[in-house]
Order: C-alpha cells, then structure tokens, then sequence
C-alpha cells in the first residue's frame, strides 16, 4: 500500500508544478486582438495573419485566421515582431510591434482591395470591386501574364483579348490602332492610372507603348461614358504601373537584341522606405526594321510614387513619357516604299491623386491629370495625280515647295500636331457593406495646335458631373447603375446612363463550382475632333454644330467556374449600335450659282455657291456577337486560355460614301467576322514561358489609292517566349515573334513584321522584405 501512496503523492506533486510553471509560461505571453474591416465598414473573414520574431523570417511564426466578421486574436511570447496582414484581392498590411510580457494590445486594421490584383477590377465602375461584383464585362492582364508573354509593346498584350482587333500600318512605328467591341478605333477610352490619354475626339496611337514598368491592363467591354464621358463609346482600357512593395530597394537591369538589328536596354528600381512607395524605369529601343527601310527608335521613362500619411490618407503620383521617331514607307506591297517619310510621335502623361477618409463610410479621392501628345508627319517627296499640275500645285497653302510636272504635283508636306488635356475630378463615396452611393464633378481644358488649320490654336473646355450607385440585395447579387451629365464646350450638354447586375446562380462546390450570370446596358458619346469642328487651309468648311457620336450597347454572358475553380468557362452576348457618325462630303457648286450648291446648305460667311467640304452626322452602324472564352489552370504548372469572338458588324447608313469599302451592307473596316486566341501559359521550376497562336478571318478594308481593293485576307500568327532563371538573380529569355514567319497584313498594303526572334539577359538584385 505504502508505494502506491508514494506514487500518488508524487504524481499529485508533478501536476501541481507543471500547472503553475503552465500558468506562470500563460501569464507570459502578449495578446494581440481585433477586428479588420475593409473599406465599407464591413467585417473581412480570411486573413492570415502572421508574426516573426523581427530580424529572424525564417524562425518561428505564429499565425491565426480572421473570423466571418473580421475579428481575429493572435498569443505568442513577448518581444519584437513584424505582424503580416494578407488575403487575395486586398494590400497586404505590414506592423511592426514590441510586445511585453503578458501585454494585450487591441488593434483595428483597414484592408483596401488591391488594385494590381487579378481578382480586382478597377476600371469597370467609379471605385474599385473583385471581380465577380462586377457587372461589366471585363478582362484583365496580370503581370505574371506578361511576363510569360515577353511582350515589349502594349499592343502585342491586347491582340489575345477577346473582341480586340488590330490596325497598324507597318511592321514597327507605324499607327497602331485598336477596335474593342466592333466600334471604331476613337471609341475606346484609354487611361494610363486614370490619366485619359486620348487625343480629344480621336484614338490613341499605341505605336511606342511599350509595357515597361507596366503590372495590369484590364479592359472593360461595353460603352461607360456613364463614368468616363467622352470616348468610352465601345469600351476602356487601363493601364496600371508597377509599385514598389519591398524594404530593401529592388533594381532590375536588361539588355536584348535580335533581328533586323534590333537592340533594347533598360532599367528599374523600386522600393519602400517607410510610408513612401516608389517605382522608376526607363529603357531605350531602336531597329533597323525589315529591308533596312523601316527603322523604329523608342525612348521610355515611367514613375509611380505614393506616399501614406495615414490609414486613411494617401498621395499618388505616376508619370509616363514616350518618344519614338520612325521610319514609315507606307503600303510597300502596293506602291514603292517612300524611304524618305518619317514620323515623329511623343506622349506623356500624368495623374496626382488624394484619397483620404472622413469617418468610417465617407471616402474621397481628388485627382488632377495631364496628357500631351505630340506628331510631326515629313514626307519630303510626294506625288499625287492632279489633272492640272499647273494650276493646282501653286495654290495648295501646305506644299509651297510644289512643284508641276505633265501629270503629277510633287511637294514637301509636313504637318505638326500638338494635343493638351488637363482634368480635375472631385470624388465622394458613401460606402456600406452591401450599398455604395458615388458622385463627383470633373473639369476638363482640351487644346490642339493643327498645321493645317486655319485656326492653329482651339480650345475646348468641357465639365461633368455623375452619380453612381451599387447595391448588394443578396450576398449572390449585386446592382449597379449610375448616369454622367457631360456639359461639352461644342455639342452642349448630354446625359448618358448605364445599369447592369451581377448574380451567382448557382453556388457550387467540388467539380461543379459558380455559376454567375452578368448584364450590361451602357450609352456612349464621343466629342467631334477639332479638325472636324473648325475650317482648314485647304477649303474645307468646320461644322462647329456638330453633335457627338453616340452609342446603345448591352452584353448578357454567363461563367461557369469548374473543377474547384481551376477551370472558367465564360460566353456573352453583345449588341452595340453606332448612330450620328460624322462623315465628309464636298459639297460642289451648282450651276446656275444661285442655285447654291450640292449639299443644299448654307454656311454663315460662305457664297452658296461655293465648293467646299463639310461634316455631317449622317452614318449609322451596328455590332453584335459573341465573346467565347476559356481559362484553365491544366497542371500546377500549365495554364491554358483561349477566346473566340464572333462579331457581326454591318454598315446600316453612309449616304456621303467616298470609298466602296464604306458603302451600306459591308462589314466594318478592319473588324473580321470571326478571329481568337490560344495561349499555353507555363511555370516549371525555373523555367517561364508561353505559346500563343492568333487567328483572324477576312476583314473589309480599303487600299485608299483607288485600285479598288475592299479586303485583306486572314491569317493565323504565333508567337513563343520562355525564360529561364539561373540563380542569384539572373534570368535569361529568349522571344520569337511570327514563329513561322507568316506573311500577313493588319492594315491593306502594310507588310507585317515577319519572324523576329530576340535574346536577352536580366539581371535582379536587391527586392527583400
């Protein structure tokens, strides 16, 4: 009995001692408790949340999970910690703390949503959603694509998006234009971080955007003046520069090179100090372009630098500048190449922008912006059919270096385009977890100096103002709609809405995951460009009472996510109408005079019987079809994704027809019938790459030299990249563009640039914590 006795009282004895040293070890540790909300007030489930010993990352974590409604509690023992906040779609929020033995600290945080995320779309409404609130139709190029890709120049990103079609005229330098939803080129609005980019009234050259600096590109499909005013008469495309996330400064350098003498250097770097965020690069591009007769010289300079006064204050700067200067034979496969043609484009941009906080659901963003274009067009030869050379030549203002010979006036023309806009946009939001209420006022001064323009310097200045509402009846639904008085300087004031809705039919799990259904109504407008509101030096007469070009568009798709969300399937319907397009007649004189002229109208200041050319709203057109797409992470390694896109555009109204490819019934120029994209996206161990394949039906196009060609035939182009990572921060890569060496055109006469294949070293050091 007695050593039972002595068994018991011992382990008695052991129980009490390890229940105090327990309690004394409990006593010890530091507690860190709270809630994390996101920017409505609304409670967020799912962050992880991590703490290291500071100075030691791979040591010891001590880690928890934020309940549903945002709180969370964390236990570990006393010192100094870096704490990590981090959950897809929001920033990532960063703490530093010094805790004491048996200390509780209580601590709120507010997690934004990650505008550079792929699950976070920016573009598509007035603030910031994930992407499955949307109810747009939208698409977004991440940087991890990009760098797959290996692309140098934006618009080599945007051809392997769906309902995308290319112009450009040339193999490098040449104009390069792109169509979004069957609309014309000048109907999508382009934004480099919010700044709009395009020439008032016109389209965006991307001929020297390249992708330096660049993280995520989303497009939104559909018209969104609504939002944007001017120019989102189709659609938007943003751009959105690189930030810096590291403590340690992060500097890549790189250097290529390749065929047709083609070389590229360039350089980053990036960085945290403290609350200020930084990210600057520059590169230089030149080739010699096929032949030797298209050489294409680019210059790049890029800046993203923020500043966090507090949780709910910051500053934003981004600043971008291109410069190229081109060779630009013209339509080779026509007509001999022009060698002695060139153009010169430059472009900057520039957005400062506040956002800041008063209380817990008022939200405000402040932002100015300035963009700047630049073309100077020199063709020091060039000859054109006049049936009296004589008479003509000496009377043409732009060639007074003409000169007549027995069929053929040749002559230096030159032309000098400058372009200027700058806006200030004022912004509240009210902001709940399942409402958001939007509105704002924008201010907005457009120049231009055109050479060939009577005029030389106009102006326009216009202002707007908008609403913009979401809400959320159901955690499956969501509703947005919103409308945007435009007041423009020229056409008066224009009202524009949109509404759409976001709704998750089915919420599956395992094989079978989400079904989401989306639907879109949206009206567009687009101001006239000054050359077509104000007289040039040639006769031609401005019509300063024009009225915008305009749009009714809607989009009905559903997505199909599969295999526990590794698989997305997605189809939409899209019908877009195009009314009040501006067309050019010349309008002859009648005889007798007093019978006034052929269009039968009468300008102030101008004879009746006079000839000149006028602009009229006159032209209708239509675009509908399908947008079929497909995303599959295949392996843990391999992604696929392809599209297709079916785009029925017609012709509806042109009774001021010039050229035969433009006449009722016939396609829209350069938007084929059918194309699509597939891309094989990989990432094995170190090595990165990518194998695409493009491919476009037959597309309406016009030769404009009067030989009457009205088509380009189609073509199947496919390009292949791979990187391999050699350790220590050296990768290499290696880029073949055209990998068959395809002939084929984007624009009637323009040669494509054939197989290019480029080689080049990077180099990355720097870029902890």
């Amino acid at each position: 009995m007695k050593p039972f006795v002595s068994y018991f009282l011992q382990f008695l004895l052991a129980v009490f001692f390890s229940s105090s040293c327990l309690a004394q070890s409990n006593q010890s540790d530091a507690h860190l408790s709270g809630v994390i909300l996101d920017s409505s007030g609304a409670g967020v489930g799912g962050v992880h949340i991590s703490a290291a010993v500071e100075g030691q990352p791979q040591g010891n974590i001590w880690k928890a999970t934020s309940t549903t409604d945002g709180g969370f509690a964390l236990t570990l023992p006393a010192g100094k910690y870096h704490v990590v906040f981090a959950r897809n779609s929001f920033a990532t929020r960063e703490f530093y703390f010094e805790f004491a033995a048996g200390e509780s600290r209580k601590l709120d945080v507010r997690m934004e949503l990650e505008q550079l995320s792929a699950s976070v779309v920016v573009t598509a409404e007035a603030g910031p959603l994930q992407i499955q609130q949307t109810t747009a139709s939208v698409d977004v190029i991440t940087k991890e694509e990009l760098i797959q890709r290996q692309a140098k120049m934006l618009v080599d990103a945007l051809q392997y998006s769906p309902g995308i079609s290319m112009g450009r005229t040339g193999s490098e330098g040449g104009t390069a234009s792109i169509f979004l939803g069957g609309g014309n080129s000048s109907f999508t609005k382009v934004l480099v971080d919010g700044a709009p980019v395009n020439e008032p009234g016109n389209a965006v050259d991307f001929s020297n955007f390249t992708l330096d600096n660049v993280d995520k590109v989303e497009i939104v499909r559909g018209a969104e003046s609504a939002i944007y005013g001017s120019d989102a008469v189709s659609g938007v495309v943003q751009i959105f520069t690189h930030r810096g996330t590291t403590r340690t400064p992060e500097i890549v350098v790189l250097g290529e090179g390749g065929s047709f003498g083609t070389g590229k250097g360039g350089a980053q770097i990036s960085g945290l100090f403290g609350n200020f965020d930084y990210s600057a690069a520059g590169s230089y591009f030149g080739t010699d372009g096929p032949k030797n007769q298209n050489y294409f010289y680019n210059r790049t300079l890029s800046g993203n630098f923020g500043y966090r006064i507090s949780e709910d204050n910051q500053l934003r700067l981004t600043l971008r500048n291109n410069t190229s200067n081109a060779q630009t034979p013209g339509q080779t496969l026509l007509e001999p190449p022009n060698l002695d043609e060139h153009t010169d484009y430059g472009f900057f941009s520039s957005n400062a922008r506040w956002d800041f906080a008063t209380g817990k659901h008022w939200h405000h963003k402040i932002s100015g912006s300035e963009s700047r274009n630049r073309e100077f067009i020199a063709n020091p030869v060039q000859s054109f059919y006049a049936t009296d050379p004589l008479a003509f030549c000496p009377q043409d203002p732009a060639a007074p270096n003409a000169v007549a010979t027995a069929d053929f006036c040749d002559f230096t023309f030159t032309a000098r385009n400058l372009y200027n806009r700058a806006s200030v946009n004022a912004q509240s939001s009210f902001l709940l977890p399942n409402f958001a209420a939007t509105g704002g006022y924008q201010y907005e001064v457009e120049n231009a100096s055109l050479s060939l323009l009577s005029a030389g310097h106009v102006r326009r200045n216009n202002q707007a103002g908008y609403l913009d509402f979401r809400y959320a009846p159901h955690p499956r639904a969501s509703i947005s709609f919103g409308a945007r008085a435009e007041a423009n300087g020229n056409f008066g004031t224009r009202v524009v809405p949109r509404v759409g809705v976001s709704l998750a039919l089915l919420q599956g799990r395992g094989f079978w995951g989400e079904t989401r259904l989306r639907a879109f109504y949206g009206e567009g407008i687009k101001e006239p460009r000054f050359d077509q509101l104000y007289s040039d030096q040639f006769g031609d007469i401005g019509n300063p009472n024009l009225k915008p070009e305009a749009s009714k568009t809607w989009s009905a798709g559903l997505e199909q996510y599969l295999a526990a969300g590794r698989v997305k399937l997605a189809g939409e319907y899209f019908s877009n109408r195009f009314y009040n397009l501006v067309s050019f007649a010349f309008c002859s004189a009648l005889l007798p005079p007093e019978t006034g002229n052929s269009c039968g109208i009468i300008v102030p200041g101008v004879p009746p019987s006079s000839s000149f050319g006028y602009f009229f709203n006159t032209d209708r057109a239509r675009a509908r079809g399908t947008n079929l797409t497909v995303d599959s992470q295949l392996l843990r390694w391999l992604r696929v994704k392809g599209n297709y896109t079916y785009d029925d555009s017609r012709v509806l109204a042109a009774p001021n027809v010039f050229d035969p490819s433009e006449l009722p019934g016939n396609r829209l120029a350069r938007r084929p019938v059918n194309s699509g994209a597939l891309s094989l996206l990989a990432g094995w161990r170190r090595f990165a790459g990518s194998l695409a394949g493009y491919v476009t039906g037959q597309r309406t196009d016009s030769d404009f030299l009067g030989l009457g060609l009205t088509r380009t035939p189609g073509y199947a182009r496919f390009d292949f990249a791979t990187t391999y990572n050699f350790g220590g921060g050296l990768d290499g890569f290696l880029r073949v563009q055209n990998l068959f060496d395809k002939k084929y055109q984007d624009a009637l006469g323009y040669p494509a640039l054939g197989r290019e294949v480029r080689v080049g070293m990077k180099y990355r050091f720097g870029g902890k914590g």
